[in-house]
């Protein structure tokens, strides 16, 4: 509670040191821009960033519906305004005020995306943009619900994106993350991961499906002893090989024809369920199909 306390304390002192530092006019801007691009005067630098910190954190203000620290946010914006001025050209017609507007927003964003969940959300430029604009695009799309496709292909448009990545991202952001180990109420002590069904087989049935298996492949195997040297190997090129062979491929190792190959292995299968007769090691025959 005391470091919660100590942490919202130093946010609060930082937006006031912020807001109460002073506006830069264009021409003291301009001078400060120059002696930090052409000389790396740092304390040149000290005073842009202190001018320009109220931008970093009205931008963290804006961002504070996603749910994460402002503390955070503001210094994702102070990283924001340090790449700006270290990009920035003073040779450009540009103000560096508006400059770092853009770099502190997408330090934000960025930051924002990285953190709103534990599973990556997106990685192309179209899943941020989708992401930062997710309720407008709903709006439209639900504006006219009957015409569904012809408002997600509108907003694809406004918005620039395709809309296939509007529907990944709509699906994807359907809800935030939970916590596996939530209580279900503030009353009670059950957990969300109590009333996950374990979809594994019993023990028992694990242990007798083990078994069965053993079972068929001891009976295939003493099936497969009344096979010639030349049957043997068409079965087990055919069926048990972790690539099967085709009967083309057969036929040129073995010096044989594609039928003559085919002919084979249905009479080497024949004899298999002949061997496997009067016993269950019919089922052993699933493998090589009926």
């Amino acid at each position: 509670m005391a470091a919660a306390n100590m942490q919202r304390d130093h946010v609060k002192d930082t937006i006031r040191r912020a807001m109460s530092a002073p506006l830069l006019s264009i021409e003291r801007e301009h001078e400060l821009t120059r002696a930090w691009c052409e000389h790396q005067d740092q304390a040149a630098l000290d005073e842009l960033t202190e001018a320009h910190m109220r931008m970093a954190v009205s931008t963290a203000i804006k961002f504070r519906g996603y749910g994460l620290p402002l503390g955070d946010l503001i210094q994702e914006g102070v990283i924001g305004l340090l790449e700006a001025a270290k990009r920035f050209d003073c040779d450009r017609d540009v103000r560096f005020c508006t400059y770092a507007g853009w770099w502190i927003r997408a330090s934000m964003q960025d930051y924002v995306l990285r953190n709103w969940s534990i599973v990556r959300i997106g990685s192309k430029s179209a899943h941020k943009t989708i992401f930062f604009n997710l309720s407008r695009i709903r709006a439209m799309i639900e504006q006219v619900d009957a015409a569904a496709p012809i408002a997600r292909q509108k907003a694809a448009e406004k918005f620039r994106v395709s809309e296939t990545d509007i529907e990944f991202m709509t699906s994807r952001l359907g809800g935030r993350d939970q916590s596996l180990n939530a209580t279900l109420s503030e009353e009670g002590d059950t957990e969300r991961q109590e009333l996950i069904p374990d979809e594994r087989e019993l023990p028992d049935v694990s242990a007798e499906d083990t078994l069965d298996l053993e079972k068929r492949r001891a009976w295939l195997a003493s099936a497969m002893t009344c096979l010639t040297d030349r049957e043997r190997r068409i079965i087990q090129e055919r069926f048990f090989s972790e690539e099967k062979v085709t009967l083309s491929q057969l036929g040129e190792v073995l010096s044989l024809s594609k039928e003559r190959v085919r002919q084979i292995e249905k009479q080497a299968i024949s004899k298999l369920r002949t061997g496997l007769a009067g016993t269950r090691g019919e089922a052993a025959l699933a493998s090589l199909g009926r």
